[in-house]
């Protein structure tokens, strides 16, 4: 069973940073695009920033220039570098990607178990 485990997150300060790592254990095939998610109180769910494994990033316009996501295939693990941290980036962040248990299998996604990081105003 592929697993995505997270860690880092806690409480932050309002100009801080805070860094967040999820790795994939178990046993897999293939790992797609690395993403983290979050969900603050009351909103939806959103997009924060994705990395492919040829390294081609993508942000939400309100994290660009402020979190930087990276990636060690090596060690299926990805990060978010967060910055400059701001209240409102208080949330549940989760890591997402879709996984290959063997060549010839379809994609399915898989959720880490989400970490709270919260910013103080």
């Amino acid at each position: 069973q592929v697993q995505l485990v997270e860690s880092g997150g806690g409480l932050g300060q309002a100009g801080g940073s805070l860094r967040l790592s999820c790795a994939a254990t178990g046993s897999f095939f293939s790992i797609g695009a690395m993403n983290w998610y979050r969900q603050a109180p009351g909103k939806q769910r959103e997009l924060v920033a994705g990395i492919t494994s040829d390294g081609i990033t993508l942000y939400a316009d309100s994290v660009k220039g402020r979190f930087t996501i990276s990636r060690d295939n090596a060690k299926n693990t990805v990060y978010l570098q967060m910055n400059s941290l701001k209240p409102e980036d208080t949330a549940v962040y989760s890591c997402y990607a879709p996984v290959k248990t063997a060549a010839r299998t379809a994609w399915v996604g898989r959720w880490g178990q989400g970490t709270q990081v919260t910013v103080p105003s």
